[in-house]
């Protein structure tokens, strides 16, 4: 059981890194860019760095958190230039993003729930946004980590390589809406919001 204690807002795309302290230590979700510098400023120390998906705007950071405090980096997929984007823009003109190059130490994929510091997880792979976004849930802490996934009366972009509309929405209906009313959804830009709001007031579940 645990709680978000802060959140950073960074790089290009306003990105959110969530500092989620537990009994055991800190559990940082995503890596936008300038975090590493902002955790050791605020005397943050986390011990994992959870990625709720490898596109750019949420992993410019990784290389710098694992090689600054020595935490273990967990994503649904290994490392890949095709889920950073990079590829991508790589083969259009006039636009190119160069991540730092990093080590996925736990690959998630086909895990269903998770034992870190203390904290049980239920993970739910849901794709449309990208092939490997996955939200994490701490049903003790009614909270879910939605990444790119679910927004505040949004939801993400499906116009990348792999997305996918009908995927991401109905992964949504499937897995995220039949939780807690109350359960307290931090998304990867924006404000955070709650399951029973976005059952009720989301344009794209109705």
């Amino acid at each position: 059981m645990g709680s978000i204690s802060k959140i950073y807002t960074g790089g290009i795309a306003a990105t959110n890194g969530y500092v989620y302290q537990s009994s055991e230590g800190i559990i940082l979700f995503d890596a936008p860019e300038g975090i590493a510098d902002w955790l050791a400023k605020n005397q943050f120390h986390p011990k994992a760095l959870i990625l709720t998906h490898q596109h750019f705007d949420h992993v410019m950071d990784a290389a710098a958190v694992k090689s600054r405090f020595q935490c273990p980096i967990y994503s649904w997929d290994a490392y890949s230039k095709d889920l950073t984007l990079e590829t991508l823009f790589a083969q259009q003109a006039g636009f190119s993003v160069d991540v730092p190059p990093f080590e996925v130490d736990y690959v998630l994929k086909n895990t269903e729930s998770l034992e870190l510091l203390g904290v049980r997880w239920a993970l739910f792979h849901i794709p449309g946004h990208s092939p490997d976004s996955v939200c994490m849930h701490d049903a003790a802490s009614h909270l879910l980590m939605a990444g790119d996934v679910l927004f505040a009366e949004g939801v993400g972009r499906t116009d990348f390589p792999g997305g996918s509309h009908q995927r991401l929405i109905s992964g949504i209906q499937e897995k995220l809406l039949p939780l807690p009313d109350q359960t307290q959804v931090y998304p990867g830009h924006g404000p955070d919001t709650t399951i029973g709001h976005e059952r009720l007031g989301n344009p794209y579940l109705e």
